[in-house]
């Protein structure tokens, strides 16, 4: 798997989210952002999302207003390692 760095800022609440141990993946929205959330928790991992809301004030939210007029929602997609996950063998395929 190719990992793209992503700019992180320094402060402010991502930066309570890097010192707790969560490492930002992505930001995305519906529907692949709750496929994303799924998909790192059946891997075990814990997976936290901050919802981006176009009153933040936080930067140019130009994208995030425009979907939000739509009823789009987006969202960082933070994780870190958990205790268990699904196993293949809890799986009824297997």
């Amino acid at each position: 798997m190719v990992r793209i760095p992503l700019k992180l800022v320094k402060g402010g609440k991502e930066a309570e989210l890097l010192a707790e141990g969560w490492i930002k993946q992505t930001t995305i929205g519906e529907p692949r952002l709750t496929e994303i959330v799924d998909n790192y928790r059946s891997l075990g991992y814990e997976v936290h999302v901050v919802e981006h809301r176009e009153e933040s004030g936080e930067g140019c939210n130009t994208c995030f207003t425009a979907g939000a007029e739509m009823g789009q929602v987006y969202g960082d997609v933070y994780i870190r390692k958990g205790k268990g996950g699904r196993r293949a063998a809890d799986d009824e395929l297997f």
